[in-house]
């Protein structure tokens, strides 16, 4: 699927018009949050998932493995 997205300006920044189906199919809506990741080729990504969030997950099993005597006390 190719979409082409607007570029309006909007106040002293400029903004992206996203179609309808692609909003759908991004499950996107008014308010929400989106990515722009730049790929190694230079292209640039858009999406709603947070690139670093499975970052973090990674290294909270790190973390609650390695301490997870520690957090089942806490837990009581």
């Amino acid at each position: 699927m190719t979409s082409q997205l607007k570029v309006r300006k909007i106040g002293n920044s400029l903004g992206l018009i996203v179609p309808k189906e692609l909003s759908d199919l991004m499950h996107v809506k008014e308010g929400d949050t989106l990515h722009a990741v730049v790929d190694a080729q230079g292209g640039v990504r858009i999406t709603p998932y947070d690139p670093h969030f499975e970052d973090a997950m990674k290294a909270f099993e790190h973390t609650r493995r390695k301490y997870r005597n520690a957090l089942k006390e806490l837990a009581k």
